[in-house]
């Protein structure tokens, strides 16, 4: 980052540290309860998918926007029954569960990929020219600018005009060996630790964790170094893994996604940036974008 953009990301948070002191603190939960209807959004059910775990319901939102190739191939899978019978297969410690079919690296036992795409390019990153990009003020190691995009944390280069989304807690993304597009979206992981940014523009990332994250991340670990499960009934089954479409709208999770471009969310922010509820004693002016809270609620009626 230069220093220009620096100072001024340093102005922004000073002003709204000014501002929020000489203003009545509102705790996160107390700026949703009065936020307006319109600041809510329903998740596609197209971009939508449920995994189905005996211990419950994985809820994932898709990102189109910045791997439409693989989410079209993952929306096929899904449609076809992919993983139907699968299981989560790897659970390593404070970095990732992964899941898909354990013999896929078997010619003789992998499961059929059906009318699923063989090749996809890699979609580690996409063009920002008209991007909507809400910016947080604060500064990033790994980006010169960092904001949300429809929902999803990103990161932003105006020197290139690129802009990706950021492995934080929640992100699914797309498992690959070492060649950039040998991903197809067949196995997938989530992040379940400490956000490893480090893969930023190295993986393509689809979507993200928005209910049921606890069903993945209080698995147990898998054996060191990578956590792949040395027995198969140490594995975790998936049921099944549908698109919300796909299923009757009765059996659909109703959720609502608070919208990032709003005012609601700024202040939800800012009351997570600096905290001056009782138990803090010092405003931190600072907040890392995977530490942003993303507000999920069951829909009203």
């Amino acid at each position: 980052m230069t220093l220009r953009p620096l100072l001024l990301a340093c102005a922004l948070s000073a002003t709204a540290l000014a501002a929020t002191a000489a203003a009545p603190y509102r705790s996160m939960q107390q700026i949703l309860d009065a936020s307006p209807a319109s600041d809510w959004r329903t998740p596609d059910p197209a971009n939508t998918l449920y995994m189905e775990l005996d211990a419950g319901r994985v809820v994932i939102e898709l990102a189109p926007g910045f791997a439409p190739q693989h989410v079209a191939n993952i929306r096929t899978l899904a449609r076809e029954g992919f993983w139907d019978g699968t299981s989560i297969y790897r659970v390593q410690d404070n970095f990732v569960a992964q899941f898909g079919d354990a013999d896929a690296d078997d010619a003789a036992k992998a499961r059929s990929l059906g009318s699923a795409k063989r090749k996809l390019p890699a979609e580690f990153e996409r063009d920002a020219t008209g991007l909507a990009f809400d910016r947080l003020p604060d500064s990033d190691g790994w980006s010169p600018q960092v904001g949300f995009v429809d929902g999803f944390a990103a990161g932003r280069d105006p020197a290139t005009d690129k802009a990706w989304l950021a492995h934080c807690y929640g992100v699914v993304g797309a498992g690959r060996n070492l060649d950039a597009d040998s991903s197809i979206g067949a196995e997938l992981y989530v992040v379940i630790g400490q956000s490893p940014r480090q893969l930023d523009r190295n993986i393509t990332q689809v979507g993200r964790v928005i209910q049921g994250i606890e069903l993945l991340s209080a698995l147990p670990r898998g054996p060191e170094p990578m956590g792949f499960y040395a027995e198969a009934a140490q594995r975790t089954p998936i049921r099944a893994v549908h698109l919300a479409s796909e299923i009757p709208e009765g059996e659909r999770t109703r959720l609502q996604l608070l919208r990032t471009g709003t005012q609601t969310f700024n202040d939800v922010v800012e009351a997570r940036r600096n905290r001056r509820d009782d138990f803090y004693k010092r405003p931190a002016g600072h907040i890392d974008l995977c530490n942003v809270p993303l507000p999920v609620r069951v829909a009203k009626d």
